[in-house]
């Protein structure tokens, strides 16, 4: 595997290669990861337990635009990959599209092996927050035809949702594509004591209905629609918290949008949280978990707090349609700060409703564990390997 992106850099992809990685070791296949040094104090160091075997790190330098993300360098990155001769690989699996996308598709000619390529990112849902020097419309035509040419060189594309491989298809990508979401460790329910832990670590008193997000703080994630909406939750239930998990981009200017609206006593922005502790606490802490994010190609937070028992209000939009299921946990709502008020004061004065989808939520995401997702990448490498189905 090579990638631009790993932990401590979190995100979606970093979470995605891990979860894979890790259940192949687990099943005796030897993989190897070319991946970004990063620097000592990088934002979310310490916050997952990784494992190092096979993890090769490439010398890397600060990436413009985002401080958070590092570029491997070319020739530190070449050196490395002369050994993987040596190594009898059978595949190369390319995670991002940048050097590692070049780099994986050389390594691959050399050593004569099949590459596959993960498109993780909805990049035109993307580029236009990122580079805001051209007209939105130039950008996204930019990344379609970007995306649509490096499709196209690999063997093979897994893409992790149905509606992510139908737009690639309107792009134009000729490549075989394979719908493989990413699996979920399904780790046991946070107990009662850790839950409490949280609530009273960040000053959120017992009784106060608790609303959480996951996941970066970007301008694509559409948070601005939950502080929207907040409001009116406040109005039908002055205790309620919202808390804010992750970091990113635009937290400074979300955090004056807070203070703006007059939110600050209701509103905890909590930076990163480590995977195997804090997180799940938090997941079992909250009464819902809200998000409202428009260009995820798969949304594992949400699966990540349905495994913990917590009910989902969520828009469903691109690969979110996949994972929401209103007999799974979930309450699917409209893009709207209105629709997601009204469907989170309906769920806060139901506790019936709240508890039958707190029963539901978990055994539907049962269905999405690493083990299974991982036997289907199996199969497509099997088949890259042997030319057989």
């Amino acid at each position: 595997m090579i990638s631009d992106v790993f932990f401590p850099r979190i995100n979606g992809v970093s979470t995605s290669i891990e979860s894979f990685r890790r259940q192949l070791i687990a099943l005796d296949h030897r993989v190897t990861l070319l991946c970004p040094a990063y620097p000592a104090d990088q934002p979310g160091a310490g916050t997952t337990d990784l494992i190092e075997h096979g993890l090769i790190r490439i010398p890397s330098r600060r990436a413009p635009l985002d401080p958070e993300d590092r570029l491997m360098r070319w020739g530190a990155l070449m050196r490395e990959a002369q050994g993987l001769a040596e190594e009898n690989v059978d595949v190369v699996h390319v995670q991002t599209p940048f050097l590692a996308h070049y780099a994986g598709r050389r390594i691959a000619r050399k050593l004569g092996v099949p590459v596959v390529e993960t498109y993780h990112t909805f990049f035109e849902e993307y580029v236009d927050k990122y580079v805001p020097i051209l007209p939105p419309s130039w950008l996204r035509a930019l990344a379609r035809r970007w995306s649509r040419g490096q499709c196209n060189e690999v063997d093979r594309l897994v893409v992790p949702s149905a509606p992510m491989k139908a737009s690639l298809a309107t792009y134009g990508v000729k490549t075989p594509m394979t719908v493989i979401p990413t699996g979920i460790s399904i780790a046991s329910p946070a107990s009662t004591t850790d839950t409490t832990a949280f609530r009273e670590r960040h000053a959120i008193p017992m009784e106060a209905p608790l609303l959480l997000y996951v996941g970066r703080v970007a301008w694509e994630k559409n948070i601005d629609v939950l502080l929207d909406m907040f409001p009116a939750v406040l109005a039908h239930h002055p205790q309620a918290i919202l808390t804010i998990a992750g970091e990113g981009p635009a937290r400074d200017t979300l955090m004056r949008k807070v203070e703006a609206a007059g939110l600050t006593a209701s509103v905890r922005l909590l930076g990163y949280l480590c995977r195997e502790t804090e997180l799940p606490a938090a997941y079992g802490a909250a009464d819902l978990f809200v998000f409202a994010s428009i260009s995820e190609t798969q949304g594992l937070v949400i699966l990540e707090a349905l495994a913990q028992a917590t009910p989902v209000v969520a828009v469903a939009e691109m690969g979110t349609r996949d994972v929401l299921d209103e007999d799974g946990g979930c309450r699917i709502v409209e893009n709207d700060p209105a629709a997601f008020a009204e469907a989170i004061n309906a769920l806060l004065d139901d506790d019936a409703e709240r508890e039958r989808l707190s029963v539901a939520a978990r055994p539907y995401a049962m269905e999405w564990s690493s083990k299974t997702m991982t036997d289907n990448l199996l199969r497509v490498y099997q088949e890259l390997v042997t030319g057989k189905p």
